[in-house]
């Protein structure tokens, strides 16, 4: 039949178009339209299968109505398990995806999935054609594998994986594509399953039912929600469809947590800015530990402890800030020359260069974390305390010393004020776990007065009277909205007139339509993360009313299943950068969290949660 048509990829689609599709190992986007852009597997980190998403030519998965119009999509009731609803000349289509999760008895969400995409499309009324093409690209668009028949399913032969695509009916097998066209009528259904086995030589596994699967994946996702008690306040079913997400960014088989499913998506459309976010930050564990805290996952939040400390305890002296979900240290970065980039956005990365640079804030982070949960974790065994310790002297130390800063920049290393806000939270915390680590006098008493010489040090270096707020960096006047992480690390309360002056000076120089960009005379979109952030210090400052306000515009940018990327275009509303973002969601449970308790009159400005 010829090589595939990629059909409908000249034009990208808005990167807000797509939804989530997770197996808690790997994950997969998938347009309005029912293409399936993007698929990594067996992990997040894995080489694409399908990654027409930064490249017209590098694969799709596409099952949809002929000359049909996307009219509505949701995801099923307490799962990942997404419904389009497509209307055709003819009739009326329901697609329903997801990527199978084993719901056998025993088995918890995520652990030994068979890997596998499971596609459903059902005619709910009239007629329907329905046009199907499997169109793999192994590694990143390089590898074009060939379909043949094999006992009764398709394999592909071709590359270092093989893909397995079975179903009720099959579509006609040709080099680098499967493709049929269906006519159906009300009632009738097609499902189907793409399997990815490692291996060029992979045996081939019992056949999976595709329509048992997908009703078993419904069932996994529900099983997971009844066993976590919900959040019970305001915006109730967001924070409850963000919990959700972070499970589906959550590598099960570790706990570690990525950051996005993606790379390269661009945080400005055509420019270079275009990072591998399919890694797990320690720079994200005490806001994340807060999300999950706030959403009452405490299995998942213990898990993610655990994943950190074990990873981070490997590295000795030199402790790094991201790691693979494996726990792998070397993330060495590089550059997919042959891969156009989304809309054009060069160029492709995959692997991120910040494993190598020295963030100091990433101390505060762990012990803020393990703080956080002390009580579930008990007792600490040796190695973890012994590592903690490690972590809060090396805090005490170095606080002193420049860093690159917790965004990343790759300009060089200063005295960054909210890496400083990091070192501070470290030994704050450290010496509130005193007795729980068996700490040393002598050192708590180190502790103690770095604590106070930072704490001082922040309050004269930080703070520009010239600005009238806290900057970024010491004798800086440029403005860096994380200082913002103040009140909810308990630095200073956001009733302290500085802190108002800070949010205010934020609100004013940085927000643009209630949206907050991360710093002074940034080209890219508003940050969802640090837009929500205001929104969660107005709340602890008693503004309620413009919390309120803040907090539903950057929720109004959410796209249609509720999901939020990196960043924001304020002048457009179109989403930016890789998608969905794990802190964005953070960001919206932790800002709905405090608003919720302002609203019940608590003390909102309460900087540290359970402590």
């Amino acid at each position: 039949m010829g090589e595939p048509s990629d059909v409908a990829s000249s034009t990208p689609a808005e990167i807000g178009d797509y939804a989530l599709l997770s197996d808690c190992q790997s994950a997969a986007l998938v347009r309005r339209d029912g293409s399936i852009d993007w698929w990594c597997a067996p992990r997040f980190d894995s080489p694409s299968t399908f990654g027409r998403l930064l490249d017209p030519h590098a694969g799709h998965f596409t099952l949809t109505a002929r000359d049909g119009v996307p009219d509505e999509r949701r995801y099923v009731d307490d799962t990942l398990v997404l419904e389009t609803r497509l209307r055709a000349p003819g009739g009326v289509l329901l697609l329903r995806d997801c990527l199978s999760l084993n719901h056998a008895r025993g088995h918890e969400i995520g652990h030994d999935v068979p890997h596998a995409i499971v596609r459903s499309a059902e005619v709910l009324a009239g007629e329907v054609t329905i046009d199907v093409e499997v169109a793999p690209r192994l590694e990143y668009g390089l590898t074009t594998p060939t379909w043949v028949p094999r006992d009764g399913r398709l394999c592909s032969v071709g590359g270092p994986s093989t893909l397995v695509l079975e179903g009720d009916r099959l579509p006609e097998p040709a080099r680098g594509a499967a493709r049929a066209s269906w006519t159906l009528r009300a009632g009738e259904r097609v499902t189907l399953a793409l399997r990815h086995l490692v291996g060029m030589w992979a045996p081939l596994p019992a056949p999976l039912d595709a329509a048992d699967a997908l009703e078993g994946t419904i069932a996994a996702w529900r099983s997971w929600v009844e066993q976590h008690d919900g959040f019970d306040g305001s915006h109730q079913a967001q924070v409850a469809l963000s919990a959700r997400v972070l499970q589906g960014l959550t590598y099960a088989p570790t706990g570690a947590i990525v950051a996005s499913p993606t790379t390269s998506l661009p945080e400005i459309v055509g420019g270079d800015a275009n990072w591998d976010y399919r890694y797990a930050w320690l720079r994200d564990a005490g806001m994340t530990l807060r999300a999950l805290w706030v959403a009452t996952c405490p299995d998942e939040a213990d898990r993610h402890v655990t994943w950190m400390t074990r990873s981070a305890g490997a590295c000795g002296k030199d402790l790094q800030i991201v790691f693979g979900v494996g726990g792998e240290r070397d993330l060495s970065e590089r550059e997919l020359l042959h891969l156009e980039g989304y809309a054009g956005s060069r160029p492709v990365r995959v692997g991120n260069a910040a494993w190598q640079q020295r963030q100091i804030d990433v101390y505060g982070e762990i012990l803020d974390a393990v703080h956080l949960l002390r009580d579930r974790i008990g007792t600490p065994d040796e190695l973890t305390r012994d590592f903690l310790l490690a972590v809060a002297g090396r805090a005490a130390d170095e606080w002193q010393e420049p860093d690159s800063g917790i965004w990343e920049g790759r300009e060089g290393e200063r005295h960054f004020v909210p890496s400083k806000l990091g070192c501070w939270t470290a030994v704050d915390r450290a010496v509130r776990l005193a007795d729980w680590l068996s700490a040393a006098p002598e050192d708590v008493r180190r502790w103690a007065t770095a604590r106070d010489e930072i704490r001082a040090a922040i309050l004269r270096h930080g703070w520009n009277a010239e600005v009238g707020a806290f900057t970024g960096a010491f004798g800086s006047d440029h403005l860096d909205a994380a200082v913002l992480l103040m009140p909810q690390l308990g630095f200073l309360p956001a009733s302290d007139e500085r802190m108002r002056a800070t949010i205010d000076v934020v609100e004013r120089e940085l927000a643009e339509h209630g949206l907050v960009r991360r710093w002074t005379g940034a080209r890219d979109g508003a940050f969802v993360l640090t837009s929500f952030l205001l929104a969660d210090c107005l709340a602890r400052a008693g503004e309620l009313d413009r919390a309120g306000e803040h907090f539903e515009r950057v929720l109004g940018h959410a796209n249609d299943v509720g999901l939020l990327a990196e960043e924001i275009d304020p002048a457009s509303g179109r989403q930016l950068g890789n998608f969905p973002q794990g802190l964005s969601h953070v960001g919206l449970v932790n800002a709905a969290w405090t608003i919720d308790r302002a609203e019940r009159g608590d003390r909102a400005d309460l900087g540290i949660l359970a402590s």
